[in-house]
């Protein structure tokens, strides 16, 4: 789960870890008190969950309270288009306004966890201001690791991260603070992605964390529920939002056909014979092992509401479920948004019999099939205008 800049600031600094003084606004009206508040030279910062944002012209400085109203009309309530966002863009709702730094250096600090090392990695680099994979590309020796063995960085490794960013004196001790909460903030709150960047020296001396990034880890949500309530739900997929409510494991993809089936294993290999035919999934969609009438009803609209599917195919193993649910489900589903699409059908277990009897008998025509191989093939055969 993703939370915007000025929300992952507030956790920066219950932890104690300095940010730039600022006020967050969805109205113009408030622009120049918060700027004169701050001292008319400040930052105008696009709040959305996505990052290129400085590229994309949603990060402004403004060299006075005037100026700095101008600059939130060209950015609140308009579309921001990065890298992550795509064509479609994505409506600045909220905009953070901060007091201007004076940047003596620009730095990069990063916490993720290495799966194959089952280890948390406190990453640095010197070249602040930068995509952590632009660092790692053209800067690959700049990059410093420590990997974490505990759940709590030591002391020492601070020390080592402070040293490789070349700090000395007053800095490299505030630094050192600085990682030690910073960590502790990852941990304590479940983080799967902590990141400042860039973390600053200022002229005056000081290290302060001029933006933030925090994820957060959904499977820990349940844990921490006033995080889970800063859920931000307008920029999500629209479908992956809808899949969520009913408990359905939903992943937007980028292809045509449509596949709804019963198990993460099954629902990978069907992803993957899909490809093998010369098709793309256009999702990822298990409706689990005890799937009902209603859970399958709410999968086969949410996949045809989906306009860059052209093709649905079912792919159902009836070990738990029983197919003849699944056949009523899909034709209740049908019966209430109506099939503008091909929709091919594999299903083989319990009670397939009576669930193939209940699709033939269907007011629709459904394209069924025992193998998964065949149902793959004349699925990807209609994606690309077949009959």
């Amino acid at each position: 789960m993703k939370v915007h800049e000025y929300q992952a600031k507030e956790f920066l600094r219950k932890y104690g870890i300095p940010t730039p003084n600022g006020k967050v606004t969805d109205q113009i009206s408030e622009v120049k008190s918060i700027a004169d508040e701050l001292g008319g030279k400040v930052v105008v910062k696009a709040q959305v969950l996505a990052g290129g944002r400085g590229k994309a012209g949603g990060v402004k400085l403004a060299k006075s309270s005037d100026e700095a109203v101008e600059v939130a009309k060209n950015i609140l309530g308009k579309k921001l288009y990065t890298h992550q966002t795509g064509p479609e863009g994505v409506e600045v709702k909220k905009i953070l306004i901060e007091e201007a730094a004076n940047i003596e250096k620009e730095f990069y600090v990063g916490i993720v966890l290495d799966r194959a090392a089952e280890k948390y990695i406190f990453m640095v680099s010197p070249f602040g201001g930068m995509e952590i994979e632009e660092v790692a590309k053209e800067h690959p020796d700049a990059l410093f690791k420590v990997y974490v063995d505990y759940l709590e960085l030591f002391p020492f490794q601070a020390r080592q991260l402070a040293f490789n960013l070349g700090l000395t004196g007053d800095a490299f001790k505030q630094a050192v603070k600085l990682f030690l909460k910073l960590f502790k903030l990852h941990v304590e709150l479940d983080a799967s992605l902590t990141e400042i960047n860039p973390l600053i020296l200022t002229k005056e001396g000081n290290i302060i964390a001029l933006d933030a990034k925090i994820n957060f880890d959904d499977n820990a949500l349940y844990r921490h529920k006033d995080i889970a309530e800063l859920k931000d739900d307008s920029e999500e997929d629209k479908l992956e939002v809808e899949a969520h409510k009913y408990n359905l494991n939903y992943v937007k993809l980028e292809g045509s056909v449509g596949c709804m089936v019963n198990g993460a294993g099954l629902a990978m290999a069907t992803m993957d014979i899909i490809k093998y035919y010369g098709g793309m999934p256009a999702n990822f969609l298990d409706v689990g092992g005890g799937a009902s009438v209603e859970t399958v009803r709410n999968a086969f609209k949410i996949l045809l509401e989906d306009k860059n599917v052209k093709v649905v195919l079912i792919n159902i193993f009836g070990g738990i479920v029983r197919c003849d649910r699944i056949a009523e489900g899909v034709v209740k589903a049908a019966s209430e948004v109506g099939v503008d699409r091909p929709v091919v059908i594999r299903l083989v277990g319990t009670n397939q019999e009576e669930g193939r009897e209940i699709l033939k008998n269907a007011p629709f025509k459904f394209y069924t099939f025992e193998t998964m191989s065949e149902a793959a093939e004349k699925a990807v055969e209609l994606s690309k205008g077949g009959n």
